[in-house]
């Protein structure tokens, strides 16, 4: 993360343009232009400890780089949600998370004149929201002021509330020009006019907007930087809950306990006890595998989803199976829609699990839910299907087409069967190489359609009959449970499924020699050539020394 000159306004809004503005963050007293925060601190803060011992070489040759990041949409609402109990659609005034294929990738987080207005009015919404509801509001506040300028219950709420919003103790100065705004209480006449005024405030501050690590020098390792305990909670919790630390969280980072790998795993395996881990578990795979948005009904969208997350549900958190598991099962999480959607048996009450039987299903690949990503508007795409088992899966690349290629004109003309054309048209000329890699993979799917109804026929033409014949370099393979063995056998599934986690972790795409240490010697030390347990791997990839550890962006990063 780049630091820079500048000074902006005496409020939040001021400062977080500026950041917004030039990428730039130049102090920790919470104003653009201010001293830093040393010196003059509530709390030691995580950039006065000292930077500790010096690294081995083998760790710092995995410590990969690390941005400013700004809290996706998602996180955003989560955050306020955990933080005020308010329940927000952020998603309708900040800019678009871009997917490549997650949300969260700083390099595409350009900063804009409309991400400084979304976040004023957002700040602005959820304080008039809080204000208004006498349970959220006594719940924030969190004291009873005894009169309507009351500094010292207005005190008590900045220190404790702005802990909570920037993830760290406030700085004595900080507390100081908080604690200052209760003159709006006094000119309104109301306490809790000024609640509000800082709540905006604060719903504004760089440090709420962005995950700030700074950290401090690792002795003779330029460029790197050890993260804090308040740092590294932020860095856990976002990545494992996808939400802001917990009180319990930061007060184990107040008291200096996440400094030992021992400490790092305590909280790990706790934190994936709680109900966020499951969900944000579910949103790294959705992401991932191209569900996230399905392009149907409501109800049956939520129900593909429901079923999937389910599945997740049960495999990694409740019965503590292997991963690959979500690829083997034999039964599956249906409402009556869902089930007669797929022709498997009604469940027995609204919901229920249910085996695939003789249906040919089998695992998440099965599913409508990854059956429908990466279709077209009212059919399957074979060479989509390739590329999303290519790249996501199997973490390849697929160069992009020649720029003379049409890519929209791939439709068969009048009277040829897709499956033909794609096996004899695709097969020839400059597009051949590529198709190859792809195609003969969707071909396999091609029995389950765009929203994952099994046919046999395209599109009710019983002189186009789908042979589901398919393969994945050079191994045969019908259907998506054929395709889930021929995967997990193939050897490349569990290194790429680390891969995504780093990518997820880190919110980075573009991976860099640093970054596949670091994946590598997950993968070696876990022996993941063999089923594993994610919920071991998550606990494995967090507690990683190199975790702890950012390396500052060169520039023109």
């Amino acid at each position: 993360m780049r630091r820079c000159k500048g000074r902006g306004g005496p409020w939040a809004a001021a400062s977080v343009a500026l950041v917004l503005a030039t990428g730039c963050y130049t102090g920790r007293d919470g104003w653009a232009g201010g001293d830093g925060g040393t010196g003059d601190t509530a709390a030691e803060s995580d950039t006065d400890a000292d930077g500790g011992e010096p690294v081995d070489q083998a760790v710092l040759d995995r410590v990969g780089v690390s941005g400013l990041r700004r809290l996706t949409a998602v996180e955003y609402a989560a955050t306020v949600h955990d933080l005020l109990g308010v329940e927000v659609d952020a998603a309708l005034l900040l800019p678009e998370d871009w997917r490549q294929p997650f949300d969260n990738d700083y390099t595409t987080q350009v900063a804009s004149q409309a991400l400084i207005e979304g976040a004023e009015l957002l700040a602005a919404d959820v304080a008039t929201l809080v204000v208004a509801d006498e349970a959220l509001r006594e719940a924030a506040v969190g004291c009873t002021p005894e009169s309507t300028a009351d500094a010292a219950c207005f005190r008590e709420f900045v220190t404790r509330f702005g802990r909570r919003a920037l993830r760290r103790p406030l700085t004595a100065t900080e507390i100081e020009r908080y604690a200052g705004l209760v003159v709006e209480a006094e000119h309104a006449g109301d306490f809790h006019a000024a609640v509000e005024v800082a709540l905006r405030a604060l719903l504004q501050h760089p440090e709420f907007l962005y995950r700030v690590e700074l950290g401090t020098p690792v002795p003779d390792a330029p460029g790197v930087f050890r993260l804090g305990d308040h740092e590294l909670a932020a860095r856990l919790s976002y990545f494992l809950w996808g939400s802001t630390p917990s009180d319990a969280l930061l007060d184990l980072a107040d008291a200096g306990q996440l400094h030992t790998t021992e400490d790092i795993i305590a909280a790990a395996e706790s934190m994936l006890d709680d109900p966020r881990a499951r969900a944000r578990v579910g949103r790294f795979h959705a992401l991932w595998l191209g569900y996230e948005q399905l392009p149907h009904a409501p109800a049956l969208a939520s129900a593909m989803q429901a079923e999937t997350q389910a599945l997740i549900d049960r495999v990694v958190f409740e019965d503590g199976l292997p991963w690959q598991e979500l690829l083997r099962a034999e039964e599956t999480f249906v409402d009556a829609t869902l089930a007669e959607h797929y022709g498997l048996p009604a469940p027995a009450g609204a919901s229920a699990w249910v085996s695939y039987g003789e249906s040919g299903r089998q695992g998440l690949l099965s599913h409508g839910a990854f059956l429908s990503a990466m279709a077209k508007v009212d059919d399957s795409s074979p060479t989509k299907r390739g590329i999303l088992v290519r790249t996501r899966m199997m973490c390849q690349d697929i160069p992009p087409p020649p720029p003379n290629v049409n890519v929209d004109d791939t439709e068969p003309p009048e009277g040829t069967c897709k499956e033909e054309f794609y096996r004899t048209e695709h097969a020839q000329g400059n597009c051949a190489g590529c198709h190859g890699l792809m195609d003969p993979i969707g071909l396999g799917l091609e029995q389950y359609d765009h929203r994952g109804v099994f046919r046999t026929v395209e599109n009710d033409d019983p002189t186009c009959v789908i042979s589901g014949e398919g393969s994945l370099d050079g191994v045969p393979f019908s259907g998506p449970a054929e395709l889930s063995d021929v995967l997990l056998d193939s050897g490349t599934l569990n290194r790429c499924v680390t891969r995504q986690l780093y990518r997820f972790a880190m919110g980075r795409s573009e991976l860099q020699a640093l970054d596949d240490a670091f994946v590598g010697s997950i993968v070696d030390e876990m022996g993941l050539q063999a089923d594993f347990d994610l919920t071991e791997l998550l606990v494995r990839f967090v507690s990683d020394e190199a975790f702890a550890l950012r390396r500052e962006e060169e520039e023109g990063q």
